[in-house]
């Protein structure tokens, strides 16, 4: 998850008051008990916004952003609770907040089964040998920018953009070595292609995926935003071509292979996600039932792995799987968690109301889904797509498709505005830098502003 500087909090933490909402469910209670006015409501919004001001600085003071807005979450609905059980009608809120801990349990357990596969295609050094193959093909910088460009718009839809970012960032910095210039410029189209790609599919971008889960797009739909995301990806890279530097890099290190079962866990990880498609689509089932039965699949090809390694005395045949989940990353899960229960706490207090009849009645639901897409420059989209799946407005399918492009893409137009940005600035420090990514801020709004006018041509009928 990414980091909001100090200097640009208090400018988001504005913006941000539009962004609470609530589930679905719980709009009845808001309506019944309206604290938009009420001290404890202004106290559960300074509590909200007094946490966020710590993830803001969450490197500078080394508080791991979890903490904050776990505490935040659960102190909300104390408030919450409280409230309504002066009112008796705490069955209400009760079932308000087991709902969104289902919400989230199906997020979580998808996110941990992905996350535990990537992490086994790591140890499998599935990552390593597909960088050695790659700097090591003697190919011009421009010829790379394209190539680590397009496995990024690849990859983003598979391995959900911040793995893509990670490592096609680790390709960027081992073959531009000594070159300033193209480090740069293969950072930004990693972070852009990446965003683009993890559009189109529902295990792309977290984003994408809430969408998914919630029911407002089947998963062949996402396809339509195929040529939308691909203009998202190719203009600016067109434009920023000739700003790549002329010239062949020198091959790079030791060639690294597979280990034993690399290949397998690969098609075991494509296997999980078809079953996850196939939970969904054809049963009605939470993908991340799917997503666990995948996990079986993993789990057991371990344990075969396992044995015959024993058997040759081979240490590099086994691998743990479980060993694997140990080293997910749950402070993020965790802030997913915090983030999630707070806005909805937010909302149960009664502010969605105010936001949904300003933002989807007022302006109208395009209008409203293009300009949640420009505040994911400066925001992290979760909890924005979070509040508009929670208000749940009236929209069809091509606005919600809308909406799913335009959070996903949107993130790309500052170097802040998605995990993928935030962690090549952590992986690739001196080069990638807010204002380097700035600096090429406009050839990729020119990008935003041609795949959001493409889908609205192409996909006009689904308007």
């Amino acid at each position: 998850m990414k980091r909001v500087p100090g200097c640009l909090w208090l400018l988001n933490a504005v913006i941000l008051f539009t962004l609470l909402a609530t589930p679905a469910h719980a709009l009845e209670m808001a309506s019944r008990i309206d604290l938009t006015r009420h001290p404890v409501g202004f106290l559960t919004l300074a509590i909200f916004f007094i946490a966020y001001g710590f993830v803001a600085v969450e490197k500078a003071i080394q508080l791991r952003k979890s903490k904050p807005v776990m505490l935040a979450a659960g102190l909300i609905w104390a408030l919450l609770g409280l409230v309504y059980a002066m009112h008796g009608q705490s069955p209400a809120l009760e079932v308000a907040a087991k709902k969104v801990i289902m919400d989230y349990g199906e997020l979580m357990l998808f996110l941990v089964v992905a996350i535990t596969y990537v992490n086994t295609m790591q140890e499998r050094r599935v990552f390593d040998a597909l960088r050695t193959r790659l700097v090591n093909m003697n190919l011009s910088y421009r010829q790379l920018f394209w190539l680590v460009g397009g496995l990024a718009f690849i990859f983003g839809p598979i391995i959900d953009n911040l793995t893509t970012a990670l490592v096609m960032g680790a390709v960027v910095v081992a073959v531009g070595v000594g070159n300033y210039q193209f480090i740069v410029m293969g950072c930004i189209i990693i972070v852009v292609a990446a965003n683009a790609g993890g559009v189109f599919s529902p295990f792309g971008d977290i984003t994408s995926l809430m969408v998914w889960q919630k029911g407002k797009l089947g998963f062949f739909e996402f396809f339509y935003l195929f040529l939308p995301s691909l203009v998202n990806f190719l203009v600016p890279a067109t434009l920023m071509h000739f700003g790549v530097p002329k010239g062949v890099p020198e091959p790079w290190g030791e060639a690294k292979t597979l280990k034993t079962g690399g290949a397998v866990v690969m098609w075991l990880f494509v296997a999980t996600l078809v079953t996850a498609v196939c939970f969904k689509s054809f049963f009605s089932l939470p993908p991340a039932l799917g997503m666990m039965l995948g996990l079986g699949y993993l789990q057991l090809y371990s344990y075969f792995l396992q044995r015959a390694g024993r058997r040759r005395n081979d240490k590099d045949m086994a691998f743990d799987s479980l060993r694997e989940m140990r080293h997910v990353e749950w402070d993020t899960l965790l802030f997913f968690f915090g983030i999630i229960f707070a806005v909805a706490g937010l909302g149960v207090a009664g502010y969605l109301a105010l936001l949904s009849s300003w933002l989807y009645g007022d302006l109208g639901p395009t209008y409203a889904n293009i300009a949640i897409g420009l505040l994911g420059a400066a925001f992290d989209n979760i909890p924005l797509m979070f509040a508009v799946l929670t208000m749940n407005p009236e929209m069809s399918s091509g606005q919600w498709m809308l909406v799913t492009l335009s959070t996903g893409i949107g993130g790309s137009l500052i170097s802040i505005g998605s995990a993928a940005g935030v962690v090549l600035m952590g992986l690739v420090k001196n080069h990638y830098t807010f204002l380097n990514h700035l600096r090429w801020a406009w050839a990729i709004a020119i990008g935003y502003v041609a795949s959001i006018s493409t889908h609205l041509w192409v996909n006009a009928a689904l308007m």
